[in-house]
């Protein structure tokens, strides 16, 4: 059997080890670099590979492709293998069949790497022998070929649900859908919906769904179509039999005909998304029989995630907030509406076809300046132009903490929640949140 692997990176070379020691031919390709570290684990594992090209006769002999989640449908050699008839997969639908562990896998366009760190946070604090993968860490391929976990917390893209065929997870979650990677779904939002949705076709009577009740395209989905797994709701305004809510200022999770309560002040992420992301956490920890007072303490000791509302430093009263991992409107939503101090804004990047009028009452309300960072910010300036008094465009990291800094009064705060893709400015999210907390500690 011969196993081709699209993208040298993380779930690559991850695939490519597991593929080698399950006896398959495998060949790895990649049409830009293999950075050296992948290339260095490639070569001691004597596996084939090639970069900066796709080399046909090589690619479209292979029996299976494992395609990496950021390579579009659209990539004429994608295109050519689909026309075949040769199977295009993602790295969780390869690597799945070769482990008994159990998954829980985690989807959603905001909340989900939260999400995905609190559950594999209250499994491991209470002992469970648990992997974390999927869009975080070490990749799932190459823990499955370790073999050493019962279980895993998995985060999910759409893009990597999109190669899955009989992948089911144990518990699926679906945090939330709002528009996000529209370009990578002809910009029809309800494909982008079914997408989210893949991580449920597969699921039995024997399986679950965590889901935001509050959440119209959730909501309408489920109505509209059937799954055969347990649904378990949550919300922040409704009650349940059976599902998480929030209810005099206490969170309740009732499964399984088992009671957990916990007051909302003892949780130590704040705002109402992160109430969101806990419920969800807490009710894959009430399926996975954790006792209560272990989910009490996870959830009053969890840290957060960096670049998510990350508390940066406290400057001269003003404090600069690290939001970096908002690369969609929807994101920044919640970071906006979590403000309670007058907010300097730093936002901008590669728009994903963006409407930001959802932010317009938010921003009246909260932000007394922007900052655009991005090559291109004319959406942005002719959205909120009239809305602040102060609007600056700067071209790099230093110039937009800089400018933060002597347009702020005690008191306010700066939040950088770009609402778009980094790639114009910066590497990836990671990259542009590290450049925004160098320049903050600089000043």
């Amino acid at each position: 059997m011969r196993l081709v692997v699209l993208g040298g990176g993380e779930s690559g070379v991850g695939t490519a080890i597991l593929g080698k020691q399950k006896g398959y031919d495998v060949f790895v390709s990649d049409f830009g670099k293999i950075k050296e570290s992948y290339k260095e684990v490639l070569i001691q594992n004597a596996i084939a590979w090639e970069d900066e090209k796709h080399t046909e006769s090589l690619i479209l002999n292979a029996d299976v492709v494992m395609k990496s989640p950021g390579i579009p449908e659209k990539a004429p050699i994608v295109k050519k293998l689909i026309e075949k008839g040769i199977p295009v997969i993602s790295e969780i639908e390869f690597a799945a069949p070769f482990t008994k562990a159990v998954t829980i896998g985690i989807t959603g366009s905001n909340g989900k790497t939260t999400t995905t760190m609190l559950t594999y946070h209250l499994l491991k604090s209470a002992g469970l022998n648990v992997g974390l993968a999927g869009n975080i860490g070490k990749s799932f391929a190459e823990q499955v070929a370790e073999d050493k976990y019962d279980s895993y917390v998995l985060e999910l893209s759409s893009f990597q649900l999109d190669g899955i065929i009989n992948y089911k997870p144990h518990i699926a979650i679906i945090t939330n859908i709002s528009p996000d990677h529209l370009d990578r779904y002809d910009y029809k939002y309800e494909n982008y919906i079914d997408s989210k949705f893949r991580i449920t076709m597969n699921q039995t009577e024997e399986d679950y769904l965590i889901y935001d009740a509050d959440d119209e395209a959730i909501s309408d989905w489920l109505k509209k179509n059937k799954t055969r797994a347990k649904l378990i709701p949550f919300s922040l305004t409704k009650t349940f039999e059976e599902g998480a809510f929030i209810k005099n200022n206490t969170m309740e999770a009732i499964i399984n005909q088992e009671e957990f309560k916990m007051e909302t002040e003892s949780i130590a992420l704040e705002g109402k998304h992160n109430l969101k992301n806990a419920m969800a956490a807490t009710s894959v920890a009430k399926l996975m029989q954790i006792r209560k007072a272990t989910i009490r303490e996870s959830l009053s000791n969890f840290q957060g995630v960096e670049h998510r509302l990350e508390k940066v430093l406290k400057i001269q009263n003003v404090q600069y907030i690290n939001d970096s991992k908002a690369t969609n409107v929807n994101a920044t939503f919640f970071a906006l509406d979590s403000m309670t101090t007058p907010t300097v804004w730093i936002v901008g990047g590669v728009d994903k076809g963006n409407d930001y009028n959802e932010l317009m009452a938010l921003v009246r309300e909260k932000v007394k300046a922007i900052i655009c960072l991005g090559v291109d910010n004319r959406k942005i300036i002719d959205a909120f132009g009239n809305v602040v008094d102060i609007m600056v465009e700067v071209n790099n990291m230093n110039d937009a903490v800089k400018m933060a800094q002597r347009i702020t009064e005690k008191g306010d705060t700066v939040l950088l929640s770009p609402a778009c893709a980094s790639f114009d400015l910066f590497e990836n999210y990671e990259d542009r949140g590290r450049q925004f907390k160098a320049a903050v500690h600089n000043l």
